[in-house]
């Protein structure tokens, strides 16, 4: 492992260390988060997607455990939107549904793995790292090449990444037309 890789790591060993569950159902929520708490993982729980986008703005999970079956709109949008506001918080399904389609609907709409309840404590656990690890490596192994662009987003979701010399200026969206200002800071 190479040293700035384990800087990372926290004593639980992972580069995962606050985790959004987004779960509506009281009784899953609460055993997950004893659970992951139990393994040393920070938890907040979110009932729907509006609690959902909330916290995942506001409060900067670095991993997102997600039901489909939510009220008021599905996972499967919940998770869009998360991935359109910030790709590279890993996003595992957390699903009683067990179609060879939701899990082809999930991997389009961003989802990094998919697990169906009931489930085995262990495996979720082993899930949770592997799909970390490997969001982690996927996301940094570029990094050199574009350590000094900066990325941000329009609020349509619209994507940027360009250089330094644009910090503070305004760019025009060519999605929804709005204008953007270049973060200061990446």
């Amino acid at each position: 492992m190479a040293p700035e890789e384990s800087d990372l790591l926290s004593t639980t060993g992972s580069v995962a260390h606050f985790i959004l569950l987004v779960e509506d159902d009281e009784d899953t929520a609460s055993f997950l988060k004893e659970l992951l708490e139990k393994h040393k993982y920070r938890v907040a729980v979110a009932k729907d997607g509006g609690q959902a986008q909330a916290t995942f703005v506001m409060r900067k999970p670095d991993f997102v455990i997600l039901d489909l079956i939510l009220p008021g709109e599905s996972g499967f949008e919940i998770c869009q939107r998360m991935k359109q506001t910030n790709e590279i918080v890993p996003v595992l399904i957390l699903s009683q549904i067990e179609l060879r389609d939701s899990r082809a609907l999930a991997e389009r709409v961003g989802a990094d793995g998919y697990l169906t309840k009931p489930f085995d404590p262990d495996v979720l656990l082993d899930k949770i790292e592997e799909i970390a690890q490997r969001v982690w490596r996927k996301t940094h192994s570029g990094q050199a090449k574009d350590e000094k662009r900066i990325r941000f987003a329009c609020r349509c979701g619209k994507r940027f990444r360009v250089s330094p010399t644009h910090r503070g200026k305004t760019l025009t969206c060519p999605e929804c037309g709005e204008p953007v200002t270049v973060p200061l800071r990446a």
